[in-house]
């Protein structure tokens, strides 16, 4: 194989230390998506003129939402057996592990519930509209914390753009989660100026729906250039990922059907 590779990333994934405690530049990009995810969701409401100390609750739901749901993610969608036979390890999300097919679920059930606790001046679906436009730039962040830390990498590849992770080998590969942080930028652009457009008449439905349909199918095809996660998706014609990401893709194209329909009438 004849390798072009001009990037050899050899990055150190730890910013500093104080004592025990360090600074990664996963979790400074992972805290800085949801302070910017805050941003974005506080020019909404204030724009449609929201309860702001409804904005409060539902970030402290969607950020346990996250965390919670990607961390179980990761456990029992690829590792079962190792997490089922050692429950306590799934507390210990410090040593890695957080699958974000996982944080979508863990998202979406946060919504439903901080909907569904007490009456909410917001529905599921209003707000589910407008927070998929911070959660597009938020996953882009969170990848871009995958390329500092040298994880989820691509399969070989003999491409200009190919990257070196010294860290791990010198085979060039293809830079996969540049790859997703790209289209996840790309979607939240989408979603932006949509939303720009439409504002508070936006279809009921029709962000998420473009959310789902455009996130899930972009993640589907980057799979194909995604090394294994575990050993067990070696053998299977498609990987977890790509299993997972179907569902998403088909409740995407439902509801951006439904929005089509409804927005006719």
């Amino acid at each position: 194989m004849n390798f072009l590779a001009t990037i050899q990333w050899s990055v150190n994934p730890d910013i500093f230390s104080i004592g025990p405690i360090t600074i990664r530049y996963y979790g400074l990009l992972f805290a800085l998506a949801f302070v910017v995810g805050y941003q974005i969701m506080y020019w909404i409401f204030v724009k449609e003129g929201k309860n702001l100390k409804e904005l409060e609750s539902f970030t402290i739901a969607m950020i346990i939402g996250t965390v919670v749901g990607a961390r179980l993610g990761h456990c029992l969608f690829y590792e079962p057996e190792y997490y089922l036979s050692n429950p306590i390890e799934i507390l210990k999300v410090w040593r890695g592990g957080l699958a974000s097919h996982g944080g979508a679920i863990g998202l979406v059930t946060a919504l439903y519930i901080f909907i569904k606790f007490k009456k909410r001046e917001v529905t599921f679906l209003w707000l589910a509209d407008r927070a998929v436009i911070s959660i597009a730039l938020a996953a882009a962040f969170i990848r871009i914390g995958n390329f500092f830390n040298s994880e989820i990498i691509g399969r070989a590849a003999d491409l200009p753009w190919a990257v070196v992770f010294t860290r791990l080998n010198d085979i060039p590969r293809h830079p996969t989660q540049i790859y997703e942080a790209l289209s996840y930028i790309t979607i939240f652009t989408i979603l932006l100026l949509r939303y720009k457009k439409y504002n508070v008449n936006l279809p009921k439905g029709q962000m998420l729906g473009i959310f789902l349909t455009l996130l899930f199918s972009a993640r589907f095809m980057i799979e194909f250039f995604k090394e294994v996660q575990v050993n067990f998706e070696e053998s299977m014609f498609l990987d977890m990922g790509q299993l997972l990401s179907i569902p998403g893709i088909i409740v995407g194209l439902v509801l951006l059907i439904q929005s089509f329909f409804n927005n006719s009438d």
